[in-house]
């Protein structure tokens, strides 16, 4: 029995009818050569009649006393898991394209997970074209982070296309860090011991923690600092009320392509990630007449989760900064992002590591208020617009000899933030999930396609010309 930290429960408060708070990934596999027409019916049986159900897969909310929701509750297992629910066997159409597989993740995207059972569902998916088939796999926010959602599915991954018999994700218990605690709650002196080290740590902090609220407000009254405040992006068509469906697009790109472009421009890899997102939200309001004077804000998670650490839970900080959608000229808006993401970067590393979660809560409590309180979608938002960018693994990958071609996020939106974006690496190319609400944005795949434009854009602005190819034409005697 395990209770679920504040930031983790605080996902379970924001649930609603119209904002679930569940993320996934989409994993696109080619079929090894030779597979018998049966690979994917008897791989699901296999998966199904797998043993042992590890931790957090096989573990299920419990409220505890009579208080009742009150309090934050527990993971507790689930003695009666039933694998054939979790489990399930899905077909497009043959032969399924990129679109048809599009509208079936955003559909399964669309509903809620069983609060009554363990948070997580695992679809097979046969009939996309070129041989391929899909693995979607949508697990709560509560119970695991992009970080750890991606080391976990890794691990159940092989650098070997022969082996066979593997066990499927649900067995495989994830990698404490050495020296972490599995039970805070052993007993009632250990808790309290706890509890004084925590109110401790927070005198401790607290001084840190106030120098960078000041900082923030002090960013408000001087925006020419450099450095990005919460409530500081305008309003915008993202930044309303949501609706229970999901729209979902992809896009995948060589990361040889934009570590070119960060090389020569001296820009970090996520510098460009903003850039391209940027660039391709300002296009898209342009052409609905609807993009805000002043330049919209990507909140940022960050991870803060140690190397050696594969558990769950979340662990995550935020940093917000600048897109420059205002600025026309595409090196100005890179040049701005630049800074913006350099004077976020220098904010977080003044606080020790110890406080980074305070102050995660400190900076993300008025979002989660807007939320519970309704008031999400109703006023201006914390920030715009939520991009991020997960490490994946960067060997080629196989499950049952079938290759890993293309692993994306799959994430969630909230009231007041209709769009989030986030990429996958995996094996030198960057996977982008754009995750959308389907009435606040019908036209989001436009989105993905304005990415790839805009790259192409700044790579004619940065890199040189490639020379000519030399002609073989050979001259007639």
């Amino acid at each position: 029995m395990k209770r679920l930290g504040t930031l983790d429960a605080s996902w379970l408060a924001v649930e609603s009818e119209d904002t679930p708070m569940h993320v996934g990934t989409l994993q696109i596999f080619s079929l090894p050569e030779g597979a018998p027409e049966t690979f994917l019916r008897d791989m699901v049986s296999r998966m199904k009649e797998a043993g042992d159900v590890a931790p957090p897969w096989g573990c299920k909310l419990a409220w505890p006393g009579f208080l009742g929701r009150l309090v934050a509750p527990y993971w507790v297992p689930d003695k009666h898991i039933d694998l054939d629910y979790h489990v399930r066997h899905s077909a497009l159409p043959r032969p399924g394209g990129e679109r048809e597989l599009g509208v079936l993740i955003s559909r399964l995207h669309s509903n809620h997970l069983d609060f009554s059972r363990p948070l997580w569902e695992c679809h097979v998916i046969e009939g996309l074209e070129n041989n391929r088939f899909a693995l979607y796999t949508k697990m709560h926010h509560s119970m695991i982070d992009g970080i750890s959602g991606v080391r976990l599915m890794q691990r159940v991954l092989t650098t070997d296309p022969d082996r066979r018999d593997m066990p499927p994700p649900w067995t495989v218990r994830p990698q404490q860090r050495r020296g972490s605690k599995t039970d805070p709650d052993a007993s009632i002196p250990a808790a309290f011991s706890q509890a004084m080290d925590a109110l401790k740590l927070q005198a401790d902090m607290a001084p840190r923690l106030w120098q960078a609220a000041s900082r923030l407000v002090h960013s408000v009254r001087h925006p020419e600092d450099g450095l990005t405040a919460p409530f500081t992006g305008p309003v915008s068509v993202l930044n309303h009320r949501v609706t229970a469906q999901r729209r979902f697009a992809t896009q995948q790109y060589r990361l040889e392509r934009l570590k070119a472009l960060s090389k020569v421009s001296g820009a970090s890899l996520n510098d460009i990630v903003l850039y391209l997102c940027g660039t391709a939200l300002r296009r898209f309001l342009l052409e609905q007449d609807n993009l805000p004077e002043a330049p919209l804000t990507a909140g940022i998670p960050v991870n803060i989760r140690p190397a050696d650490d594969q558990g769950t839970g979340t662990q995550i900080s935020f940093m917000i900064a600048s897109l420059a959608t205002n600025e026309a000229e595409p090196l100005n808006r890179l040049q701005q992002i630049k800074t913006s993401t350099r004077r976020a970067k220098e904010h977080l590393q003044k606080l020790p590591r110890s406080a980074l979660t305070q102050y995660t809560m400190l900076l993300m409590s008025p979002y989660i208020l807007q939320l519970m309180s309704g008031l999400g979608g109703r006023m201006r938002p914390v920030f715009n617009v939520t991009i991020s960018n997960v490490p994946g693994p960067g060997q080629t990958l196989y499950y049952e000899g079938a290759k890993l071609e293309a692993m994306y996020p799959v994430s969630l939106i909230a009231h007041g933030g209709a769009l989030n974006v986030t990429c996958l690496s995996y094996a030198g190319s960057l996977n982008f999930g754009y995750t959308g609400c389907r009435d606040t944005l019908p036209s989001m795949q436009k989105l993905a396609v304005y990415t790839g434009e805009a790259l192409t854009e700044l790579e004619s602005l940065l890199l040189p010309p490639s020379p000519p190819a030399k002609s073989r034409a050979r001259k007639r005697r």
